[in-house]
């Protein structure tokens, strides 16, 4: 009987001869890669890698060594196309792409468009980006936002795209898809809700509580302790503060920003409601333009995906290929396909960066309708 010892001794022999084999392989696939750029031949040929796996599948004996011979090709015929990829780019393909790199956004005399109201969030944002009193007006809905901002009514718009603890403004995502707009900043602000009232009203005073439905629900512990006060949901937290300004009862709080009530001259009633302490919302700054600051260090991307086995994982290798550090995935239901999902990614990187080239090469090669959707 054969020892341990000895079928591990046989064992490294055979990897000996597949890495020797591999080596061997790279560099073929390195001189197809030339050949390719030559001729101009296409790196990726989906329907050609499928023949090559099914003919390897039909070389081998059972079922379960079908599918691992399978798995082993799929994945060694993406990096020979990752290293393809990369000699396309150091050949100069891919070496520009449509936007510009500026130095930085003109926010001294940029006009600026947020969602909401007076007070909102959005405007709070949109003051810590870009500076109190700056040229600024607001619309109703996030669309209306993304119009004047590809008709050109605004140079910038303030958008939330995801908050720390609710996730990700769905309808943000589906429309940067829909419009050709721009990510060029962000900025995080910290969600704070407070109970505001009329100046010289006690708490024991009130009867009735407004607000966002979602605020209302971020502050349920601090509002259950008070369960006779009548609960109710207005379109956003600085409208509720309006909506005390206006009616002057002292029956009536809002829950808002400690912003929005010394926009509205309200007295905070208690402060801190929310019942998770460390919320936080990411909003976005777009513009209608393909530029990007030169110091950029975050991408954002969307892009479709083949509905096929695996073509997720060898999507999400581009990034591991090219050392570039993936810090989200999001995915949404794309319209008219039952079960299809559109992909949106942030990464690290900057534009002029080859790592990123590279990795956009691959990205645009594999999937389906990709869009860069700012660098900032």
């Amino acid at each position: 009987m054969t020892s341990l010892e000895e079928l591990r001794t046989q064992l490294s022999d055979v990897d000996d001869q597949i890495t020797d084999l591999y080596e061997k392989r790279m560099k073929i696939c390195e001189d197809l890669g030339i050949c390719k750029i030559k001729n101009g031949y296409k790196t990726f040929d989906r329907q050609r890698e499928k023949n090559k796996i099914t003919e390897v599948m039909g070389k081998v004996s059972s079922d379960f060594n079908k599918k691992g011979i399978g798995e082993v090709y799929e994945l060694l015929l993406a990096i020979s196309r990752k290293l393809q990829y990369k000699q396309l780019v150091e050949a100069g393909a891919l070496g520009r792409l449509p936007f510009i790199g500026i130095d930085s956004l003109d926010k001294d005399t940029a006009r600026v468009v947020f969602q909401g109201t007076e007070g909102a969030y959005s405007q709070a944002a949109m003051e810590h980006y870009f500076g109190k009193g700056c040229n600024s007006y607001h619309v109703h809905t996030f669309r209306e936002a993304m119009e004047a901002i590809e008709e050109g009514a605004a140079d910038y718009a303030v958008l939330p795209i995801e908050n720390s603890t609710a996730g990700a403004v769905n309808e943000i995502y589906d429309l940067l898809v829909e419009f050709e707009n721009y990510i060029v900043g962000e900025t995080i602000i910290p969600i704070k809700n407070t109970l505001s009232g009329l100046p010289g009203t006690d708490i024991s005073e009130i009867e009735r509580v407004y607000s966002k439905a979602e605020a209302l629900m971020q502050a349920s512990h601090f509002l259950g302790e008070h369960g006779n006060w009548q609960q109710i949901s207005v379109a956003n937290t600085a409208l509720a503060a309006k909506k005390i300004l206006e009616d002057q009862d002292k029956h009536q709080a809002a829950v808002c920003s400690a912003y929005a009530a010394s926009v509205y001259g309200l007295s905070v009633l208690a402060d801190s409601i929310n019942d998770e302490k460390n919320n936080s919302t990411r909003f976005i700054v777009i513009t209608n333009q393909k530029v990007f600051l030169k110091d950029a260090k975050k991408i954002s991307i969307c892009l479709e995906l083949p509905h096929e086995s695996s073509s997720l994982y060898h999507l999400l290798s581009h990034f591991a290929y090219n050392d570039l550090n993936m810090t989200k995935i999001e995915s949404r239901p794309m319209e008219g396909k039952s079960w299809e999902y559109r992909f949106f990614i942030d990464f690290e990187g900057n534009l002029a960066d080859p790592a990123v080239k590279n990795a956009i090469r691959g990205l645009r090669e594999e999937g389906r309708n990709l869009r860069i959707l700012g660098n900032y």
